[in-house]
């Protein structure tokens, strides 16, 4: 199963309303951002994955099932969705201001230098891409401190008029895709292995993704201590494959 047609398949169950209102433009440019070809760098890191590896936490595809699984439900689903849904609605409404002061939130949530800089990093890289083909709101972010992979792809996704469900959709598979990627390359586990990874991931995104556009301001954060434990430990690992 490619990512692509894993991409459609999701996007087949998404309420009705959000895929009927989806022209082949704004398909295309949410593949675009969801694909592993988009040229910002997120293969660098494995986002404390290594560090689990090595030190015995993960040993197999049902360890690397849940630990990603776990992630996502308690971290990336309750912190990066729902601030992106909001990032969408500011762009939709033209704030900038908002959209800033969201993704210093999203900066200041991070609990490692090494996952503050991986955002910093990974929304830098992608707002160079947009400004190459033309998206001139993407010019003020190339250097900001502010700078996270939500807040531009969320202005991608707003700028072609994705609709806020999609763009969290495609946000959390090619997040998932990142991971079981370097779940692959790690442990190692054989490619059909890892796409059994993300056929179970798969299944769990439009929930999440639901659960998350009705989330309150103040519930909005995280619950996964053994990532930050595995993101402070692998800042000094001797040695790794992925970024610190």
């Amino acid at each position: 199963m490619t990512m692509i047609t894993s991409m459609a398949t999701i996007i087949r169950r998404m309420p009705m309303a959000t895929t009927e209102s989806l022209p082949p433009l704004a398909l295309l440019r949410l593949l675009q951002l969801a694909s592993p070809a988009l040229p910002i760098g997120s293969f660098n890191f494995s986002q404390g994955l290594e560090y689990a590896i090595e030190a015995g936490w993960i040993r197999d595809e049902a360890n690397a099932r849940d630990w990603i699984m776990g992630l996502m439900r308690h971290g990336v689903g309750t912190l990066d969705v729902p601030v992106l849904a909001r990032l969408h609605d500011a762009w939709t409404a033209g704030d900038v201001a908002g959209a800033r002061a969201l993704s210093a939130r999203l900066i200041a949530s991070r609990e490692t230098m090494e996952l503050r800089e991986e955002d910093r990093h990974l929304g830098r890289s992608l707002a160079r891409v947009l400004s190459g083909i033309g998206l001139a709101e993407a010019d003020g972010w190339l250097r900001s401190d502010e700078a996270t992979l939500a807040a531009m792809f969320s202005l991608a996704a707003v700028h072609e008029q994705v609709p806020r469900n999609a763009c969290c959709v495609a946000y959390l598979w090619t997040w998932c895709e990142n991971q079981a990627i370097a779940a692959v390359k790690l442990l190692p586990l054989g490619q059909s292995a890892g796409q059994r990874v993300l056929e179970a991931l798969r299944l769990a995104i439009p929930d999440i993704c639901e659960s998350a556009l009705q989330m309150d301001d103040e519930d909005i954060g995280t619950a996964t201590p053994g990532l930050s434990i595995a993101s402070c430990h692998h800042e000094t690992q001797y040695t790794r494959l992925f970024r610190s």
